[in-house]
């Protein structure tokens, strides 16, 4: 039903367009607010600025996840036969289960030791997003 968006000659690189978009959007945001839990930009107030950037985040997460999930609907066999393409969905799913960690036990009030090991574990779970996207193509 949606082959043609493999085939078509701009569908398929405008949703590749669109995906990286929403993943700038995401990631770029969630640093920002990452590095303010670290205690940089002290002079930035934790709560405005987590409303401005978790915003950001969620529209370049549903920008990603839309966009994904037609590229994914033009080939889904191959994606779901693809290792890469089920071990980066499994990524996704702990980085969302960490996030709701970290806002479920307030760790944007606390800014204590474990909010900081949660940023962590949220970039290194995004990089690995990220790496596994663009290795699904060469496997």
């Amino acid at each position: 039903m949606f082959g043609w968006i493999v085939s078509h000659p701009i569908a398929y690189p405008a949703l590749e367009v669109v995906h990286i978009i929403g993943i700038a959007l995401l990631l770029g945001n969630l640093v920002l607010l990452e590095l303010r839990v670290w205690g940089l930009g002290p002079e930035l107030p934790v709560q405005p600025l987590a409303r401005l950037a978790l915003s950001l985040s969620l529209l370049g997460f549903g920008l990603a996840g839309a966009s994904g999930l037609l590229m994914f609907a033009g080939q889904p066999a191959e994606m779901l036969a693809n290792r890469i393409f089920v071990i980066k969905m499994g990524l996704v799913m702990l980085a969302g289960l960490n996030a709701a960690w970290f806002h479920a036990r307030g760790s944007l009030q606390l800014l204590d030791r474990d909010a900081r090991a949660q940023t962590v574990v949220s970039m290194g779970l995004w990089l690995a997003v990220i790496i596994c996207g663009r290795w699904i193509a060469y496997v």
